[in-house]
């Protein structure tokens, strides 16, 4: 008796040292222990094999279960249940397979965690398909999924992109009458949102309701920022003031996300209360906090306002990201304090701080907008930092001003640098040229862009592409009858709408091309 219980005692010191992240201590407890007399058990190991998997590395607690064989004790199925989830959670999925291989060699019947766990690592690496069969496999040994077991696969589900399978999996459990858990219909609202399905998680979410649950603040905010996200103000402000209305507190993030929702529709104090109820909440502000305090300053025209908030993040703590600099550049621009926006970009640049494209963005933009169009030209030339949204910038000032050539000449060289641009600056150059009467210029340019994207297309890796689904359904077809066939390809694969489709099309004509030229 007096074994047993100095045994359960040592369990109980092991357990909390390797909560605390001690192992070290852990370690030490299990040798004073044995000098003891106080043999360690099965239940000892389990939980440093746990707290290894956790906190060191997989490697470490497989070295702690050969420990565990060599003293005599044998693992169980908890022991390969904490391996099996230290593996899923590094994503190491062959070595998951191999681990319920072992089990499986060694006797020990895999329960319901461990294939739980094996289905989410399918579902974490974007095996659906496998993971499904895992699932089946629970039926198939004689167990009955529980909860966690339906989560999981309804999280994976809606996490591959599968939320329709997900809601017939949900109509299922409910007709079959099994109880879901709150956390359940979160699941599903969180995926469906995601998918930007608003409506069908609204519908979710009022089924919630009527069945006893109450929805959480989690519930709330999910829904809440989907319906900011698909521009559905009015009824993300009707969640907003349902949360109210009921009690429940807000994160930053959902302060945050309706200031900023107010301030797009100019609802200025609404968004400024919004804010300052926030701060009286007691919420500590962070960086998106502070941005959008930011925006509203600069919409209102505060601007001593705003750089006190920038003192105040320094008091804080915070530095500033290169959207918070950007926002205030771009208020100053629109303000027509261009000046004032260039002493603030040299203050920026002179910090010895990361390149701050968006900042640089933003005051180029409104040195273009405010009329200073040779100087803004100037800034882009002298400028070492560009991206696809400075080179969009200006080819969309440039077609404001009718520049349609210098837009087109810019588009062209921004694409043989390798770099994207917006498609909506591209349709903005073709749309001038024909508005213009020059219908001509417009195919021109169509093709030449064509061309350009074509010649990059080479640069794909050949042995991926042979490989690659895209190819099998969408090349092959098409060079069937022989690689005289390139042009036929180049035709199909322009006049498909998928970039995709064209990117692996044309890529495989130019693998045929330089495989018939090396044969001459």
């Amino acid at each position: 008796m007096c074994s047993i219980l100095s045994t359960r005692l040592l369990n109980i010191c092991i357990s909390s040292f390797c909560k605390l992240q001690r192992l070290d201590k852990a370690e030490a407890v299990i040798i004073d222990g044995i000098r003891l007399g106080v043999l360690p058990n099965v239940v000892t190991y389990n939980a440093l094999v746990d707290a290894y998997c956790r906190f060191v590395g997989i490697e470490a607690a497989y070295a702690v279960v050969r420990r565990m064989q060599v003293a005599g004790i044998t693992p169980n199925v908890i022991t390969y249940n904490s391996l099996l989830a230290g593996a899923s959670r590094q994503c190491q999925l062959s070595l998951s397979l191999d681990i319920f291989e072992e089990m499986l060699n060694l006797g020990i019947s895999p329960d319901l965690w461990s294939y739980n766990t094996l289905m989410h690592c399918f579902f974490k690496l974007g095996k659906p398909d496998e993971a499904y069969r895992v699932f089946q496999d629970i039926i198939l040994n004689n167990l009955s999924p529980d909860r966690t077991s339906f989560n999981t696969l309804l999280n994976g589900l809606c996490r591959n992109g599968y939320t329709d399978n997900a809601l017939m999996l949900y109509r299922n459990l409910k007709r079959h009458g099994c109880e879901l858990e709150l956390i359940t219909y979160n699941i599903l609202i969180d995926g469906l949102c995601k998918a930007g399905r608003l409506k069908a998680a609204r519908w979710i979410l009022k089924e919630l309701e009527n069945s006893g649950y109450i929805p959480n603040a989690i519930t709330y905010t999910t829904v809440l920022k989907c319906c900011f996200k698909s521009r559905k103000f009015e009824e993300g402000l009707e969640i907003f003031w349902e949360m109210k209305s009921k009690g429940f507190t807000y994160d930053a993030f959902a302060y945050c996300t309706v200031a900023g929702a107010f301030a797009k529709r100019g609802m200025l104090k609404e968004a400024n209360d919004c804010m300052e109820a926030m701060l009286k909440s007691g919420i500590s502000p962070d960086i998106v906090c502070y941005n959008t305090l930011m925006n509203l300053y600069c919409k209102e025209g505060k601007f001593e306002a705003a750089y006190k908030l920038l003192d105040t993040m320094a008091d804080e703590g915070f530095e500033c990201d290169n959207y918070t600099h950007a926002i205030l550049i771009d208020g100053l621009c629109k303000a027509g304090n261009v000046e004032e926006a260039q002493r603030h970009m040299k203050l920026i640049s002179s910090t010895g701080s990361i390149t701050n494209l968006p900042a640089f963005n933003s005051l180029l933009d409104g040195v273009y907008k405010a009329g200073h169009a040779e100087f803004a030209m100037k800034l882009f030339k002298l400028s070492k930092m560009k991206d696809e949204f400075t080179y969009s910038s200006m080819v969309h000032n440039l077609c404001k001003e009718r520049k349609f050539r210098s837009a087109s000449k810019l588009l062209l060289s921004c694409l043989k640098n390798g770099m994207n641009i917006l498609k909506s600056a591209e349709r903005a150059v073709i749309r001038g040229f024909r508005d213009s009467g020059f219908r001509r210029g417009a195919r021109e340019l169509q093709s030449k862009i064509r061309m350009v994207k074509f010649l990059q297309y080479e640069t794909v890796d050949h042995e991926m592409l042979r490989e690659s689904f895209w190819f099998r359904q969408i090349a092959t077809p098409f060079l069937c009858h022989g690689p005289w066939n390139i042009p036929l390809v180049m035709y199909n694969a322009f006049m498909y709408r998928s970039e995709r489709t064209k990117v692996f099309a044309a890529a495989y004509c130019c693998l045929l091309r330089n495989k018939l030229q090396s044969h001459r």
